[in-house]
């Protein structure tokens, strides 16, 4: 059973197409990323998910609800987190919680039981009366998660969550997310972080509105399967991106850290001596040069620029 079916979904704000027929499904207790550079209408697209935004034609039901016809009752079936802190900063972590939670309905026992949750799953036990400003940021984002799952909800959409947040935050961020989808909750979220990208289920990369690829992270590195990469470590890599691109044997080549990535247009090993042999007469000292996996990374701008 899908919680979210989207077919067709368009966008427009005058002239400018923001989502261009979208069509897709994510399934229950699935975590499924939205990927694509600033402006490529993630954001978009979950506003529409969430009921906030009409969409300018094509349908999207989540829960079973259509957000056209019944956006409020789409909005009562949701957890949404936004990109930037949504809490109120001068509230302390307690009224945050209790405002929230009277917003969603719960009273009592039950909002009490849900207090407890959102306190213990944050690690804030003790820090209850600290002002939501005053908390560091791995904290206040796990605070806005437990905010946003305080009712329990089916489906929670993510959007850009870990931004700004320190390494060791995001990964016991998405250790929350895990156990959320391993509770059957289903789960939107959208990342610029494409080693976070690998904890999802599925992907969809999104360019200039449009569906450019979906699948599992296997699924998309399938693209390369007929091309071999090479990561090649050297001490000047712009100098050795340029003579790179300048050899038949090589595709193209990317920046990946303090590598390069050279996709090759044939076997590796039939290459890569005559490129050795051409760096160091170039002068080009080279410490490796290894034929590696494609990286998420390597998918992504592949499929950007074949989308472009």
């Amino acid at each position: 059973m899908n919680a979210i079916t989207v077919s067709e979904l368009t966008r427009r704000f005058g002239g400018f197409t923001a989502v261009d027929r979208l069509t897709f499904d994510v399934a229950q207790g699935e975590i499924f990323g939205f990927l694509g550079a600033n402006g490529a209408g993630k954001s978009t697209t979950i506003r529409m998910l969430c009921g906030l935004l009409k969409p300018t034609s094509g349908t999207a039901t989540v829960g079973g609800i259509d957000v056209s016809r019944d956006p409020e009752g789409v909005k009562r079936r949701i957890g949404y987190m936004s990109q930037r802190f949504s809490l109120y900063e001068r509230l302390t972590v307690d009224q945050n919680i209790r405002f929230f939670g009277g917003v969603y309905g719960l009273r009592g026992a039950r909002l009490e039981e849900r207090r407890r949750f959102v306190i213990d799953m944050a690690g804030l036990r003790g820090r209850e009366r600290t002002r939501a400003a005053d908390l560091a940021g791995g904290w206040r984002q796990r605070l806005g998660l437990g905010c946003a799952i305080l009712h329990e909800p089916p489906i929670v959409f993510l959007d850009e969550p870990t931004g700004g947040v320190d390494p060791v935050s995001r990964r016991e961020f998405w250790r929350l997310i895990d156990q959320l989808s391993a509770s059957g909750v289903t789960v939107l979220v959208t990342t610029h972080y494409l080693d976070e990208a690998e904890h999802c289920h599925r992907l969809a990369i999104i360019h200039a509105g449009r569906l450019a690829a979906l699948g599992t992270t296997n699924e998309l590195k399938r693209l390369f399967a007929d091309r071999e990469i090479v990561e090649i470590h050297a001490a000047n890599p712009v100098e050795t991106m340029r003579l790179l691109d300048e050899m038949k044997e090589v595709e193209k080549t990317s920046v990946f850290g303090t590598s390069v990535h050279a996709v090759l247009q044939g076997a590796a090993t039939d290459a890569l001596p005559a490129i050795a042999r051409r760096l160091a007469g170039s002068g080009v000292e080279v410490a490796s040069m290894t034929p590696v996996p494609p990286s998420l990374e390597d998918v992504f701008l592949e499929v950007v620029e074949r989308a472009g």
